[in-house]
């Protein structure tokens, strides 16, 4: 039987008051930029992509928001609980190399790309319009069901905890973003999720802490005994243990997961946006240190929190006792809110409902902002009215936030009545999204693909990874439903033939049909989105960090008198003009200077030598050696929750206080010009 831990009130207040709160801090930030940075979100480029300026600090917080959904928090410690201590471990490794992975591709993109707006312009460039319609329609179902299964699951564990009617969660928690979104774009998400990062880094240390150091919990050595004293046994386990890392059903689900997240990641063009807005200098540093520190979330919490709920289940201050979470429960994600309510009362339940608000929203902004994009850049100006005006394109792109915010709380409704779970999208998601994987990766990795492998190799993948799920939930289950096809074997082997089989269509097909080698040059005639005149020829104007302009990005020479006064600016080598299409390959230049050119194929070699040191790391050499039979000893226990409650602290150092000092120029700069001005007034 569910319990309510809060009153639909609070549940109300929290959800309305955030939104509006966000909304009021985001307006005024976008106000600020504008006045004192000259950083104007009524311009398409810094709309959609921030102008391509921003910091590594301000880029690692935005990247570890993107990341730290509410599976890698209230999830992971759900899982735990049905898993034990090897579930977090493989939750995070799949996390860190798939952010290492897309540094890789950020910083091959910069080189590329370097005028790309969404994932989905390359594929156009490259392949025409047949291949940019099919992966149109690959990046839509892939951001609609992780948008629409991430509002979904918020609203259960808000429906769960507050007892708030889900169809209003549903709707209430999107509604927010779309203001904030509509007016402040790409950079306004990467201000919310600095906003976000900050309060649920801040909220998920004092849970775990204040868990670990409760009377009825006794410290980490006190988690392990009563862990250890339950008579809980894990099918799959050895020994049934929680503390054994030789985890069956642990192991498979990361498989799915990884190939589920990989998919959620790379077809979501919102993903590569957040790379294309980045500073050269920026974007390898920043995707590779969050790479690191986003372990800690899903190994400090979810070892704390779901251990710490089968150590208490049993006994008077469990909040339901003496009865135990149901399987429904636990795969709604109950097991958090339970647990801190139980040990740490209604203020901290009042907290993770905030958190729940938090990595929603950031999660839902980001989408809309992708969504948007597609609307306006791959179809509107695209297909409908390629000569729109910058201002045209904008307006088109507020429309799709608002229409893709109200669609958004119709689909995750509609799951919800279709009786969809998170567990059953985290086996669903993998196989309609993984197949456009190898093709658009390949996309600016291989020149060889041609535009007929490109369209075939999704499509077939699709065929094959749907076949594949539905034939084994038949063939073991004896039926097709919402319970047989959330089964593990057959949504991990789907999943498999879904991510890659595509990459062995696509290369069959290029080599054995009319072979073609691309030139990579046709992708520098990509165009940055200005207003066109017959006087305009000045490149755009955007803004740098210090260290940027001293290393000489391209960057013209500022005035040191001028630098203290002004907003940090870098004029950017201009696109290439209308007439580039027009012209010879062989006329056609990089638009970066050379050194920037050095700089990025630095950064490349860096970040490929770091991807596959990451992947044997925290996937080989890290966790494989402890499946095999053998339980935690208390001593090792105790070091592996200390660790982990150190990397969140480490976490805390790099996206929270990093951020700050890397933009502590534009800080004083931005405290500057508002006490200037306000003595200004108070003179007049």
């Amino acid at each position: 039987m569910a319990i309510q831990l809060l009153s639909q009130a609070t549940g109300y207040g929290i959800i309305i008051g955030l939104s509006i709160a966000f909304g009021i801090i985001i307006i005024a930030a976008v106000k600020i930029q504008k006045r004192y940075l000259s950083e104007d979100s009524n311009h398409s480029e810094m709309f959609m992509v921030a102008n391509r300026s921003v910091g590594t600090g301000l880029t690692a917080s935005a990247v570890f928001s993107s990341w730290m959904w509410i599976n890698e928090s209230v999830f992971s410690a759900a899982y735990t609980y049905k898993w034990g201590v090897a579930l977090p471990i493989w939750w995070a490794s799949g996390l860190s190399f798939q952010i290492a992975l897309m540094a890789v591709l950020g910083i091959v993109a910069k080189l590329r790309v370097p005028y790309a707006h969404t994932s989905l312009e390359f594929m156009r460039r490259r392949y025409g319009s047949y291949v940019h319609g099919i992966f149109i329609v690959l990046n839509l179902i892939n951001n609609i069901f992780g948008c629409g299964s991430m509002i979904l699951a918020g609203s259960q564990l808000v429906t769960g905890m507050t007892g708030m009617h889900v169809v209003a969660a549903c709707i209430l928690l999107p509604a927010g973003v779309v203001l904030y979104t509509a007016v402040g774009g790409l950079k306004a998400t990467f201000l919310t999720d600095f906003l976000h990062t900050t309060i649920a880094l801040i909220l998920l240390l004092y849970f775990a802490i204040a868990v670990l150091t409760s009377e009825h919990i006794g410290g980490v050595s006190g988690l392990y005994d009563k862990v250890r004293a339950q008579n809980d046994y894990i099918e799959g386990n050895y020994a049934g243990s929680l503390l054994s890392f030789k985890s069956k059903s642990a192991i498979l689900f990361g498989l799915v997961l990884k190939f589920g997240n990989l998919a959620l990641v790379l077809m979501d063009t919102a993903f590569w946006q957040k790379s294309f807005a980045s500073e050269v200098s920026a974007t390898v540093p920043a995707y590779d240190l969050v790479s690191v520190v986003i372990l800690a979330v899903p190994w400090c919490t979810g070892t704390i929190i779901g251990l710490a709920a089968r150590a208490i289940e049993h006994t008077p201050v469990w909040v339901g006792y003496p009865e135990t979470l149901t399987l429904t429960q636990v795969n709604s994600g109950l097991v958090m809110p339970y647990v801190l309510e139980s040990l740490l009362g209604t203020g901290a339940t009042t907290g993770l409902l905030v958190l729940i608000f938090m990595a929603i929203t950031s999660t839902v902004s980001s989408s809309m902002i992708a969504v948007s994009s597609i609307i306006s850049l791959d179809l509107y100006r695209t297909y409908f009215n390629p000569g729109a005006s910058d201002r045209k394109t904008l307006q088109v792109s507020h429309i799709g936030v608002l229409c893709h915010g109200v669609f958004m709380a119709g689909f995750a409704i509609m799951l919800e009545y279709a009786g969809a779970t998170n567990n059953w999208s985290t086996y669903f998601r993998p196989i309609i999204s993984c197949p456009g994987i190898f093709p658009m990766m390949l996309t600016i990795l291989w020149s060889r693909q041609t535009k007929l492998a490109a369209f075939l190799s999704p499509i077939l993948g699709l065929l094959s990874g749907l076949a594949t799920w539905l034939s084994l939930s038949w063939y073991w289950y004896g039926a097709i439903n919402i319970q047989t096809t959330q089964a593990q074997i057959p949504g991990l082997y789907a999943a498999i033939v879904s991510f890659f089989s595509p990459a062995l269509y696509s290369v069959i097909i290029s080599l054995t049909i009319s072979p073609q080698r691309f030139d990579w040059r046709e992708f520098l005639r990509m165009e940055l989105i200005e207003e066109k005149s017959p006087t305009s020829s000045t490149a755009p104007t955007i803004r740098a960090s210090e260290t940027a302009l001293a290393e000489g990005e391209g960057v013209s020479t500022v005035n040191a008198e001028d630098e203290k006064n002004a907003p940090y600016q870098m004029t950017i080598p201009a696109a290439p003009s209308e007439s580039s299409e027009a012209k010879n390959l062989d006329d056609v230049v990089h638009p970066f200077p050379e050194e920037t050119l050095v700089e990025i194929r630095r950064w490349r070699k860096y970040a490929i030598i770091y991807l596959v040191l990451n992947i044997l790391v925290t996937i080989v050499l890290w966790p494989l050696p402890l499946y095999r039979d053998w339980i935690f000893t208390k001593t090792f226990f105790q070091g592996w929750v200390v660790m982990a409650i150190i990397w969140e602290f480490g976490a805390l150092c790099a996206v929270v206080i990093y951020p700050v000092y890397d933009g502590r120029h534009a800080i004083t700069i931005t405290v500057k010009g508002m006490l200037s001005e306000r003595w200004l007034k108070k003179r007049v």
